[in-house]
Protein backbone atom coordinates (compact mmCIF):
# COMPACT_ATOMS: atom_id res chain seq x y z
CA UNK A 1 0.00 0.00 0.00
CA UNK A 2 2.83 2.53 0.94
CA UNK A 3 4.52 1.59 -2.22
CA UNK A 4 1.58 2.37 -4.72
CA UNK A 5 0.92 5.78 -2.58
CA UNK A 6 4.69 6.64 -3.14
CA UNK A 7 4.07 5.80 -6.98
CA UNK A 8 1.32 8.05 -7.36
CA UNK A 9 3.19 11.11 -5.57
CA UNK A 10 5.87 10.69 -7.87
CA UNK A 11 3.35 10.90 -11.01
CA UNK A 12 1.48 13.36 -9.87
CA UNK A 13 4.77 15.47 -9.06
CA UNK A 14 5.96 14.59 -12.51
CA UNK A 15 2.80 15.22 -14.60
CA UNK A 16 2.88 19.02 -12.54
CA UNK A 17 6.42 19.27 -14.12
CA UNK A 18 5.64 18.20 -17.14
CA UNK A 19 2.85 21.01 -17.29
CA UNK A 20 4.82 23.66 -16.15
CA UNK A 21 7.70 22.87 -18.60
CA UNK A 22 4.95 22.80 -20.99
CA UNK A 23 3.10 26.19 -19.81
CA UNK A 24 6.90 27.75 -19.41
CA UNK A 25 8.01 26.77 -22.64
CA UNK A 26 4.32 28.15 -24.35
CA UNK A 27 5.13 31.49 -22.59
CA UNK A 28 8.49 31.53 -24.35
CA UNK A 29 7.10 30.78 -27.92
CA UNK A 30 4.71 33.86 -27.31
CA UNK A 31 6.99 36.14 -26.22
CA UNK A 32 9.05 35.53 -29.34
CA UNK A 33 6.59 35.69 -30.69
CA UNK A 34 5.73 39.19 -29.94
CA UNK A 35 9.44 40.63 -30.22
CA UNK A 36 9.49 38.92 -33.87
CA UNK A 37 6.32 40.82 -34.67
CA UNK A 38 7.60 44.11 -33.27
CA UNK A 39 11.17 43.93 -35.07
CA UNK A 40 8.83 43.72 -38.54
CA UNK A 41 6.78 46.82 -37.22
CA UNK A 42 10.66 48.41 -37.35
CA UNK A 43 11.42 46.90 -40.44
CA UNK A 44 8.48 48.41 -41.94
CA UNK A 45 9.05 52.14 -40.56
CA UNK A 46 13.16 51.70 -41.22
CA UNK A 47 11.71 51.41 -44.63
CA UNK A 48 9.90 54.28 -44.93
CA UNK A 49 12.61 55.78 -43.13
CA UNK A 50 14.67 55.08 -45.81
CA UNK A 51 12.61 55.89 -49.00
CA UNK A 52 12.17 59.59 -47.33
CA UNK A 53 15.53 61.25 -48.43
CA UNK A 54 14.75 60.14 -51.99
CA UNK A 55 11.25 61.18 -52.01
CA UNK A 56 11.88 64.70 -50.42
CA UNK A 57 15.27 65.04 -52.76
CA UNK A 58 12.75 64.46 -55.99
CA UNK A 59 10.27 67.06 -54.32
CA UNK A 60 12.92 69.54 -53.50
CA UNK A 61 14.08 69.65 -56.76
CA UNK A 62 10.67 71.00 -58.49
CA UNK A 63 9.43 72.68 -55.02
CA UNK A 64 12.36 74.26 -54.17
CA UNK A 65 10.47 76.91 -52.41
CA UNK A 66 8.51 74.66 -50.08
CA UNK A 67 11.36 74.48 -47.91
CA UNK A 68 9.03 74.69 -44.44
CA UNK A 69 7.34 71.41 -45.89
CA UNK A 70 10.42 70.00 -46.58
CA UNK A 71 12.59 70.63 -43.14
CA UNK A 72 9.18 69.18 -41.54
CA UNK A 73 9.94 66.07 -42.84
CA UNK A 74 13.25 65.75 -42.47
CA UNK A 75 13.21 66.92 -38.80
CA UNK A 76 9.70 64.69 -38.27
CA UNK A 77 12.25 61.88 -39.80
CA UNK A 78 15.21 62.83 -37.36
CA UNK A 79 12.66 62.26 -34.23
CA UNK A 80 11.24 58.96 -35.51
CA UNK A 81 14.85 57.63 -35.49
CA UNK A 82 15.27 58.52 -32.39
CA UNK A 83 13.22 56.91 -30.38
CA UNK A 84 13.47 52.49 -29.86
CA UNK A 85 11.94 49.89 -27.64
CA UNK A 86 13.12 47.02 -26.35
CA UNK A 87 9.98 44.88 -26.82
CA UNK A 88 11.06 42.52 -23.51
CA UNK A 89 10.42 45.73 -21.73
CA UNK A 90 8.03 47.79 -23.51
CA UNK A 91 5.46 49.77 -21.30
CA UNK A 92 2.67 51.57 -22.74
CA UNK A 93 3.96 54.66 -22.95
CA UNK A 94 6.80 53.62 -24.87
CA UNK A 95 5.03 52.71 -27.24
CA UNK A 96 2.97 56.04 -27.40
CA UNK A 97 6.09 58.36 -27.71
CA UNK A 98 6.61 56.02 -30.84
CA UNK A 99 3.87 55.89 -32.11
CA UNK A 100 3.60 59.74 -31.44
CA UNK A 101 6.73 60.45 -33.22
CA UNK A 102 5.69 57.81 -36.37
CA UNK A 103 2.61 59.48 -36.41
CA UNK A 104 4.05 63.17 -36.96
CA UNK A 105 6.22 61.46 -39.84
CA UNK A 106 2.78 60.52 -41.43
CA UNK A 107 1.51 63.67 -41.15
CA UNK A 108 4.69 65.79 -42.66
CA UNK A 109 4.48 63.30 -45.61
CA UNK A 110 1.04 63.76 -45.89
CA UNK A 111 1.90 67.89 -46.08
CA UNK A 112 4.66 66.37 -48.64
CA UNK A 113 2.06 64.72 -50.68
CA UNK A 114 -0.31 67.98 -50.28
CA UNK A 115 2.40 69.74 -51.78
CA UNK A 116 3.75 67.80 -54.76
CA UNK A 117 -0.67 67.90 -56.18
CA UNK A 118 0.66 71.88 -56.68
CA UNK A 119 3.41 70.56 -59.29
CA UNK A 120 1.80 69.02 -62.50
CA UNK A 121 4.89 67.97 -63.68
CA UNK A 122 6.11 66.60 -60.20
CA UNK A 123 3.56 64.24 -60.27
CA UNK A 124 3.85 63.00 -63.73
CA UNK A 125 7.39 62.22 -62.87
CA UNK A 126 7.86 58.58 -63.09
CA UNK A 127 11.20 59.20 -59.97
CA UNK A 128 8.15 60.52 -58.24
CA UNK A 129 5.19 58.49 -58.83
CA UNK A 130 7.43 55.28 -58.16
CA UNK A 131 8.69 57.01 -54.44
CA UNK A 132 4.65 57.48 -53.90
CA UNK A 133 3.93 53.92 -54.78
CA UNK A 134 6.51 52.65 -52.55
CA UNK A 135 5.37 54.44 -49.51
CA UNK A 136 2.08 53.90 -50.29
CA UNK A 137 2.93 49.76 -50.51
CA UNK A 138 5.29 50.71 -47.26
CA UNK A 139 2.33 52.67 -45.10
CA UNK A 140 -0.04 49.00 -46.11
CA UNK A 141 2.57 47.18 -45.11
CA UNK A 142 3.25 49.08 -41.77
CA UNK A 143 -0.22 48.65 -40.77
CA UNK A 144 -0.37 44.71 -41.63
CA UNK A 145 2.59 44.66 -39.12
CA UNK A 146 0.92 46.58 -36.34
CA UNK A 147 -1.88 44.38 -36.77
CA UNK A 148 0.27 41.25 -36.65
CA UNK A 149 2.16 42.50 -33.60
CA UNK A 150 -1.50 43.70 -32.01
CA UNK A 151 -1.98 39.94 -32.58
CA UNK A 152 0.75 38.03 -31.56
CA UNK A 153 0.61 40.94 -28.09
CA UNK A 154 -2.86 39.45 -27.79
CA UNK A 155 -2.25 35.58 -28.01
CA UNK A 156 0.52 36.08 -25.33
CA UNK A 157 -1.49 38.21 -22.88
CA UNK A 158 -4.21 35.47 -23.13
CA UNK A 159 -1.73 32.93 -21.84
CA UNK A 160 -0.50 35.41 -19.22
CA UNK A 161 -4.01 36.15 -17.52
CA UNK A 162 -5.72 33.19 -18.53
CA UNK A 163 -5.98 30.46 -16.00
CA UNK A 164 -3.46 28.07 -14.56
CA UNK A 165 -1.09 29.86 -17.47
CA UNK A 166 -1.59 33.21 -15.17
CA UNK A 167 -0.04 31.39 -11.98
CA UNK A 168 3.44 30.44 -14.40
CA UNK A 169 3.45 33.76 -15.74
CA UNK A 170 3.40 35.14 -11.96
CA UNK A 171 6.34 32.87 -11.21
CA UNK A 172 8.45 33.07 -14.32
CA UNK A 173 7.82 37.11 -14.33
CA UNK A 174 6.35 37.48 -17.29
CA UNK A 175 4.33 40.18 -18.06
CA UNK A 176 1.62 41.87 -20.10
CA UNK A 177 2.92 43.31 -23.61
CA UNK A 178 1.22 47.16 -24.54
CA UNK A 179 -0.55 47.09 -27.80
CA UNK A 180 -0.50 49.67 -30.79
CA UNK A 181 -3.36 51.64 -30.65
CA UNK A 182 -5.06 54.55 -32.47
CA UNK A 183 -4.07 57.78 -32.65
CA UNK A 184 -5.62 60.59 -30.71
CA UNK A 185 -8.54 62.02 -33.26
CA UNK A 186 -8.27 58.82 -35.61
CA UNK A 187 -12.07 57.56 -34.96
CA UNK A 188 -12.76 60.89 -37.05
CA UNK A 189 -13.18 61.17 -40.99
CA UNK A 190 -10.77 63.37 -42.61
CA UNK A 191 -12.52 66.52 -44.76
CA UNK A 192 -11.67 66.01 -47.78
CA UNK A 193 -11.74 69.81 -50.06
CA UNK A 194 -11.67 69.99 -53.64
Amino acid sequence: MKKSATWLIIIAVAVLALWVVKSYNKLVQQEEQVETEWAQVENQYQRRIDLIPNLVATVKGYASHEQETLEGVIAARAKATQITIDPTNATPEQLAAYQSAQGELSQALGRLMAVAESYPELKANENFLDLQKQLEGTENRITTARQNFNEAAKQYNLQVRRFPGNIIAMIFGFEKKPYFEAEEGANKAPTVQF
